[in-house]
């Protein structure tokens, strides 16, 4: 599957969030997000923008590092600004 369930997991996981916590969020069944974090099915490109929204309300760091790691994207192809 793609990058999005691999991203989500990993997030999950480094920031102790649950499944549960984000499905409530979001407003979703939590098997939803079981799915997308076994990787057994992609979110759409609209989920993906309500997990980045979830995540923001949840931490913040969270949503950056899920976009980060969707995108791909590390400390050395980052724009200028997200360096302190």
């Amino acid at each position: 599957m793609g990058k999005a369930g691999k991203a989500l997991k990993q997030v999950l996981e480094a920031y102790g969030i649950s499944q549960n916590r984000l499905a409530v969020i979001m407003g979703i069944a939590r098997s939803t997000v079981s799915h997308w974090f076994n990787e057994t099915r992609d979110p759409s490109a609209e989920a993906v923008t309500e997990i980045v929204k979830a995540l923001r309300q949840i931490n913040p760091e969270a949503a950056d590092e899920f976009v980060d790691l969707y995108l791909e994207r590390n400390s050395w192809n980052q724009p200028p600004d997200r360096f302190e």
